[in-house]
Order: C-alpha cells, then sequence, then structure tokens
C-alpha cells in the first residue's frame, strides 16, 4: 500500500520559514524511479503546482509565486522529500500536498493527505 504522509505544516508569521516533509512508503519501485511534485490548494482556489522534480533532466522547478523562496529536496535513503519554505507570505496559506508520479507517466498517482500552513501577517 502506497502511502505519502506529508508532515511540518504550522502558523507562521509573515517572514517566517517552514519545512515540510513527505515520507513515502511502500511504492513499488525506489523512489528515485519517481517524479515527486508539491501542490497547494487555499480555500476558495484551485489546487496549483508549487515545484516538482523532473527525474530525467534533473532539474527541479518552481511556480514563479515560490520561486526563490521555497527549496525542494529529496533524500532517496530515506524516502523523504522536503520542501523548504523560507519567506513565507499570507499568501502562501493553504493545505499543501505532496504527490508521485512514475517518471515515464504524465499524471501523479499517489497523493499525500496534506498538510496546513497558516502565514499571519
Amino acid at each position: 500500500q502506497v502511502q505519502l504522509v506529508e508532515s511540518g505544516g504550522g502558523l507562521v508569521q509573515a517572514g517566517g520559514s517552514l519545512r515540510l516533509s513527505c515520507a513515502a512508503s511502500g511504492l513499488p519501485l525506489d523512489l528515485h524511479y519517481y517524479a515527486i511534485g508539491w501542490f497547494r490548494q487555499a480555500p476558495g482556489k484551485v489546487r496549483e503546482g508549487v515545484s516538482c522534480f523532473n527525474s530525467a533532466a534533473k532539474i527541479t522547478h518552481y511556480s514563479d509565486s515560490v520561486k526563490g523562496r521555497f527549496t525542494m529536496y529529496r533524500d532517496n535513503t530515506k524516502n523523504t522529500v522536503y520542501l523548504q519554505m523560507d519567506g513565507l507570505k499570507p499568501e502562501d496559506t493553504a493545505v499543501y500536498y505532496c504527490a508521485a508520479r512514475y517518471i515515464y507517466d504524465t499524471a501523479y498517482a499517489y497523493w499525500g493527505q496534506g498538510t496546513q500552513v497558516t502565514v499571519s501577517s
């Protein structure tokens, strides 16, 4: 049974930092065979992509809204992907989800339950 478990969310003041973790278990293959993405959804808004790691090109993409403030990295030995969020803004408030897809697939097949991030002004 595949599980992606996010943690690390919470309440922080604007300008602060949080590090989200996404622990993966039960994946059919080693974690490096999967592209991992971070997404977020704010109340009343559609879900948006925040960052994703392109395993083939070995580059990480970031949305314009977080570029320069968020950093995604992974530790394959721990089957964990992290999202370091610095310079947080109130508009970053959302539920954050991690998701995984096999690198040759286009759709994310596995999703975590989400972790709430709230940034106060």
